[in-house]
């Protein structure tokens, strides 16, 4: 007997062996099968989906939970346009009561509709006493009033505090961690919302160290979650790089840095699990700090920055190949992928691993030089098609008309037998894959304006990114990504086809039901 039967909808399995089904069996969580190997068999329930269309749930392959659940509770600056309206939401945010010592958190902050970026000075008229923490809408950068440089160690580079990458991690170390509980809430929180989007299973790109780390017990918060039942869908955990600690294991191992016990990708079950290790090399496009070849256009020869010594990032790298993990690699600008690719290819070099499964994240801005050297690393491109849907304007305009074609590409990654991988590195924006989608086929920003037109992917290579090739990403094409027998019964109920709509209607589609493990997850929140 099954569990469950679905039936009376268009099941889209991103199967070969069957790609559309109507009928749907579950038995304790995993999909028993589809059709006629289904039909015919007795189910405790059986449920009527009005002829609605199905897939697998959606894969967010790069997200921020804990990031994301306490940016939703902090005073925001967004929409703001004027220093002026800038500084009194943080002159209210600083006023609030708290305990003594307490930063005063504000998101939002994003220096591009200013013209230039707030001034330590500036919030020191607003701070009343408190020390101001100001993050970028990128996680790159932040803007800290005087009582915040005061703690900086000599030497830490700011600009009127302005302080980008590694010098934003040294001004967080300066805090509290977050406790467990608090993570574990603002993780819950952010989840259910991606339930509400249709998404399943996320990988969480970067805990306990590197410019997000929360707290250095930070996985702690989300075996909370899994130990009190609370956990909305399936979550795997990439650890920072700078997690890693020298270890003198046998010299058989290959191992020079590695995390305590020898930990590394695949441990952990269905729900929550160790997936790869997460690598910075550069900055980010909005905060102008990731790293190109040629000057951003409209600066006075700005390239961006690494996040340290080019040297040791690639010994990082190779490091944590030796060490067994599968890499994911955080380069945005070209010359940060040149740095990732040689590191990757040396890694190989050193002891081969065919199946590594490594990833970049981003690949924001890859040249036609370096789509071969993805190809023959065997290297995923997780990208965000929901940056240039939103900020493709800008993005274009600081990459000029050649360079605007490379950004976040579709199918020149296809075309060259490269994974694609689609993600949404929630909170920096929205976090829909359906609207993600959309930007992928049209590939129009918000405002109309096509971004790289040539490398539009059709409905269903979109599609495939946030099913199947997620799950590649995160070793999980066993259990996710298809509605197949044997796999996860976790799939996503629309309101309509997005093969059958017009390319511009695909992002309002209705997210109707989220199964996750064979249940209405949105029905028991």
């Amino acid at each position: 007997m099954l569990c469950t039967r679905l039936t009376n909808a268009r099941f889209l399995t991103m199967d070969p062996r069957h790609p559309v089904a109507h009928d749907l069996g579950i038995w304790r969580g995993r999909i028993v099968g589809v059709d006629d190997a289904v039909t015919s068999l007795p189910a405790r329930e059986t449920v009527d989906l009005g002829g609605a269309t199905v897939l697998p749930g959606f894969i967010d392959s790069h997200v921020h939970l804990a990031w994301a659940g306490l940016k939703a509770g902090t005073p925001s600056v967004a929409p703001c346009e004027r220093i002026e309206d800038i500084l009194a939401v943080v002159d209210t945010a600083a006023r609030r009561p708290a305990p003594p010592g307490a930063w005063v958190d504000v998101a939002g902050y994003d220096q591009r509709a200013l013209g230039r970026h707030l001034t330590a000075a500036e919030l020191d008229r607003v701070s009343h006493g408190r020390k101001l923490f100001l993050i970028h809408d990128s996680g790159h950068a932040c803007v800290v009033n005087t009582a915040v440089l005061d703690l900086l160690p000599d030497g830490t580079p700011h600009e009127e505090g302005f302080l980008a990458e590694s010098a934003m991690t040294t001004a967080r170390r300066l805090r509290l961690p977050y406790s467990q509980e608090e993570l574990a809430d603002a993780i819950e929180l952010a989840a259910r919302a991606c339930l509400d989007e249709g998404i399943t299973a996320c990988a969480e790109a970067g805990i306990g160290g590197g410019l997000l780390g929360h707290s250095p017990v930070e996985l702690g918060a989300y075996q909370l979650l899994r130990d009190r039942g609370r956990l909305p869908l399936r979550i795997q955990l990439m650890a920072s790089g700078d997690t890693l600690r020298p270890r003198a294991a046998h010299t058989d191992d290959g191992f020079t840095q590695a995390l305590d016990l020898g930990l590394r990708t695949g441990f952990g079950d269905d729900w929550l699990s160790l997936g790869a290790l997460k690598i910075y090399t550069d900055g980010g496009m909005m905060a102008r700090t990731a790293a190109l070849t040629s000057p951003y256009k409209g600066t006075s020869g700005n390239v961006g920055r690494f996040q340290d010594d080019p040297e040791r990032l690639a010994a990082l790298i190779v490091d944590g190949h030796l060490a067994g993990w599968q890499l994911a690699v955080h380069a945005i600008g070209d010359r940060a992928a040149d740095l990732a690719l040689d590191a990757l290819e040396r890694a190989q070099e050193l002891r081969p691993r065919p199946d590594a499964r490594h990833r970049i994240e981003h690949a924001g801005l890859i040249r036609p030089d370096q789509l071969p050297r993805f190809a023959a690393l065997g290297v995923s491109a997780v990208v965000q098609p929901n940056f240039l849907r939103y900020f493709g304007d800008d993005y274009a305009t600081v990459m000029g008309q050649e360079r605007a074609g490379w950004m976040y590409r579709g199918r020149g990654f296809l075309d060259h037998g490269v994974v694609l991988v689609g993600s949404s590195d929630r909170p920096v924006t929205d976090g829909a894959p359906l609207r993600a989608i959309q930007f992928m086929v049209e590939r129009a920003s918000t405002s109309g304006r096509l971004v790289g037109p040539d490398e539009a992917v059709t409905v269903d290579e979109a599609l495939r990114a946030y099913t199947v090739a997620g799950a590649h990403a995160c070793r999980w094409e066993d259990a996710a990504g298809t509605l197949a027998p044997g796999t996860r019964a976790d799939l996503v109920v629309l309101g309509d086809d997005p093969h059958r709509v017009d390319p511009s209607r695909i992002g309002d589609i209705e997210i109707v039901r989220t199964y996750v493990d064979g249940r209405d997850a949105r029905a028991e929140t």
